[in-house]
């Protein structure tokens, strides 16, 4: 009886170590995230907006200096991408690629540079960083995000990003206080309707320490949000009406600016 005491004794400061010793292994952080627009609204002068995302990191035994990675993404879409090839001295589209369910529009901004934050496994595994976001393509009959070195993926990003729907900013998250931070989101005049998602990650000495996500919706408003639904209620009638406004258009622009 006495053995199986002490051997029982043993197993219960086995496991009062073990769990004194889980906080240092799982120390970490806790994020708690702001939004100063939870809703953008499209009017007919809409030239874009400016948001601002602020974040408390609480530390829970969490040691070292903080990086903080903020990804926003848009609406999920799809894109084919065309390569030209000359012939008979002419550019024609030759091959393509589609990209499947991939964000309309895709932010990144961070503390410094993401390549310094960690290894390229774990920023990878992550997505931290613009180039290690996840693409799906369809290559033939497979799906698959192929290597970064791509030219269709490279195309691809290079056309997004000369549309202002693709970025990344390695100074675009700064530090208010040594657990507060702040950072801008820039929303194009062209941006596409629906919602879109933040996610902030912590890193302390190269691993992902907290991770947490907030959204914020871009919609119509007014008129133009009147209009939008009625266009998607009503198909038909959506597209005689804009015949028949091209064609009362025109027969008056003839009146005013024909010759007699």
């Amino acid at each position: 009886m006495a053995v199986i005491s002490r051997r029982l004794a043993g197993a219960l400061v086995a496991a009062g170590l073990a769990c004194g010793a889980a906080p240092g292994l799982a120390r970490a952080d806790r994020l708690v995230l702001s939004v100063s627009q939870p809703e953008v609204r499209i009017t007919s002068g809409f030239t874009g907006a400016d948001l601002v995302l602020f974040g408390v990191a609480e530390p829970e035994g969490a040691t070292g200096a903080a990086d903080v990675v903020v990804t926003v993404r848009g609406p999920r879409e799809t894109f084919i991408t065309w390569r030209k090839t000359r012939i008979l001295g002419l550019w024609v589209n030759s091959d393509s690629r589609t990209f499947l369910e991939v964000p309309a529009f895709l932010s990144v901004q961070s503390s410094r540079p993401t390549a310094e934050m960690a290894g390229a496994d774990a920023l990878r595994a992550g997505q931290i960083g613009l180039e290690r976001n996840i693409f799906m393509q369809r290559v033939g009959t497979d799906f698959a995000d192929s290597v970064p070195t791509d030219l269709f993926r490279s195309a691809f990003l290079r056309i997004q990003s000369a549309q202002g729907f693709y970025g990344e900013n390695p100074r675009g998250v700064s530090f208010l206080a040594p657990n507060v931070f702040r950072s801008e989101i820039s929303i194009p005049g062209t941006a596409p309707l629906g919602r879109y998602e933040i996610e902030v990650a912590l890193l302390r000495a190269g691993r992902v320490s907290a991770t947490a996500t907030t959204t914020f919706n871009v919609q119509k408003t007014g008129f133009e949000q009147k209009i939008a639904e009625f266009s998607q209620h009503n198909g038909l009638l959506y597209g005689l009406a804009v015949a028949l406004g091209s064609l009362v258009v025109g027969f008056f622009g003839n009146l005013l600016f024909r010759k007699e």
